[in-house]
């Protein structure tokens, strides 16, 4: 036998294992019914045996090294000890049939059972080596018996049809182990295959940015991904009512399934929270009916879109801007002219300053959609905003009025971020001059706060430009940063929308809160120094 028709060591699997356990107990059951055979009465006179004492002591040798085998082998570690076990288990039983007269006594059939077990857990020749130790046992047996009983030469042909069967049944079961060895093998591989592409699917499902539930017949989650979280400003949906996390998602759901052929409205699911267009589709498994939804953050699509409306309405802007600047000064001109008139009286004044104010305003929607569309791209800087802001409120101060005051105060001693300084200068002069105009429309002087600080969980400079006007009504703060949405009737609606423009640009962030001693506050979130380049 050449060593590299062993297995290797270490090669028996689990169910190998198990096997192995099965065919340990199927040899104590085999020894513990000779010795109960022989310990009773009827022995001697059922069984004409060829040698009693031998057949007695070799049961109980028998019953005795399956029990140390089982005890002491109940796992074992090489292929090698299975087969040095199948031979001494054909061995033990060829003196049994030895010593019970040969092939009437019906150990061949053991004999036969055992090699059929061995080669479902050997391989190959080494198998075929148990069936070839198991025939040879029997026919020389069989030939050492007919010299001392003459009867026992009718039993070669006998003791070959066994030997015979022993190779049968090694060829048969190692084929059908080979078949079964595939299959598993096979199998197991599909199942490693369905793992890994149920994983692929789970990872691919967390990182999608499109948010998917599932929900079950009581709108309960049964399945949120992270895109789904993040949209809907909640952690840990799965398990919970929807109504709990997201009524107005609970509401559109509700129309869509009143009337499915309707395009479901958008909706925010929180108050700063992104514009999020849902989907619905039937799931049917087995007798439940569940919902699977898809959320859709369609707020860059909507910015995208009035990006290229606001380009559109500029290159528009600066083609016929010369035909309407011109005919719109003249007609300022003379409204101006009409008014010194001394011969107009009151009424007519005020139409000729109405006549004059809007023409400014049509000049400043004009110069602010100009604006847009020649917009340079952002130069940033290293800005020390402590310092900064300091010099932009004492130049401020110097050419404001007396009925308006402009605090300042900085936590930290170094804040600093990278940000085109004329830009920067441009959006706080906006919101300054914004929070100036409500406040002093509430009350004699107008107050603006502003407030530099570093973020405690970003830690991020952050400067708050507050005043103690009447604030933004809540529903219409969802559109104050919308281009050409104003409150006022003689603004143009594009103020804010460009100051937040310009933080983008310089990956800064412009944002809405209401202040909690009453009026408005504009907090910008400024970028990391090393952020930018």
């Amino acid at each position: 036998m050449n060593a590299d028709t062993l297995p290797a060591p270490g090669a028996l699997s689990a169910q190998g294992r198990r096997i192995f356990r099965l065919y340990s107990l199927y040899r104590l059951l085999i020894g513990l019914a000779l010795v109960l055979l022989i310990s009773s009465e009827l022995d001697d006179r059922l069984l004409d045996l060829a040698r009693p004492e031998l057949f007695r002591n070799a049961s109980w040798f028998y019953l005795i090294l399956n029990t140390l085998i089982a005890a002491l082998v109940p796992r074992p570690r090489s292929m090698v000890q299975v087969f040095s076990l199948a031979v001494v288990d054909v061995l033990l039983l060829s003196c049994l049939f030895f010593a019970a007269g040969g092939t009437p006594s019906g150990i061949a059939n053991l004999i036969v059972v055992s090699v059929a077990i061995s080669n479902i857990l050997l391989r190959g020749r080494i198998g075929l080596l148990v069936a070839a130790v198991a025939t040879i046992s029997l026919i020389y047996l069989t030939f050492y018996l007919s010299l001392a009983h003459p009867k026992a030469a009718s039993q070669f042909v006998q003791a070959g049809g066994f030997g015979a069967l022993c190779f049968a049944a090694a060829l048969f079961i190692q084929g059908l182990s080979r078949r079964l060895q595939l299959s598993e093998t096979l199998a197991e591989q599909r199942a490693v295959d369905v793992a890994n592409l149920e994983a692929l699917n789970a990872q691919i499902l967390e990182r999608m940015r499109t948010g998917i539930l599932v929900l079950d017949p009581r709108n309960q989650v049964l399945l949120a991904n992270q895109g789904a979280q993040t949209l809907l400003g909640t952690e840990h949906l799965t398990g919970r009512a929807l109504a709990d996390q997201c009524p107005t998602l609970l509401e559109s759901l509700a129309q869509w399934r009143a009337n499915p052929t309707m395009r479901p409205q958008s909706i925010r699911a929180f108050a700063d929270g992104p514009t999020l267009q849902p989907s619905f589709v039937h799931l049917q498994r087995a007798n439940q009916r569940n919902t699977l939804i898809f959320l859709e953050d369609i707020s860059q699509i909507a910015q995208q879109a009035q990006q290229l409306k606001l380009a559109a309405l500029g290159r528009l802007t600066a083609g016929i801007a010369h035909e309407i600047r011109n005919p719109l000064g003249a007609i300022s001109h003379a409204a101006q002219l009409l008014q010194e008139s001394e011969e107009l009286d009151g009424p007519d004044r005020r139409l000729a300053q109405i006549i004059q104010d809007h023409s400014r305003r049509m000049n400043l929607v004009i110069e602010n959609v100009l604006q847009l569309s020649r917009r340079r791209q952002a130069e940033p800087q290293l800005l020390d905003l402590k310092y900064w802001l300091t010099r932009f409120a004492s130049e401020f101060r110097s050419s404001s009025s007396a009925d308006q005051t402009l605090h300042l105060s900085t936590l930290g001693s170094t804040l600093q971020t990278r940000m085109d300084p004329h830009q920067l200068t441009q959006v706080l002069t906006n919101l300054v001059q914004n929070g100036l105009r409500y406040s002093a429309k509430r009350h004699s002087q107008g107050q603006v706060w502003l407030k530099l600080f570093r973020d405690s969980e970003s830690d991020l400079p952050v400067l708050e430009v507050e005043d103690d006007g009447d604030g933004v009504p809540p529903e219409q703060v969802h559109n104050i940063f919308e281009p050409f949405f104003t409150t006022e009737s003689k603004g143009t609606g594009l103020g804010l929308y460009i100051s937040r423009e310009l933080c983008e640009s310089n990956q800064a962030r412009l944002d809405y809160k209401p202040r909690e001693q009453g009026g408005s506050c504009f907090r910008i979130t400024f970028a990391h120094p090393r952020k930018l380049s």
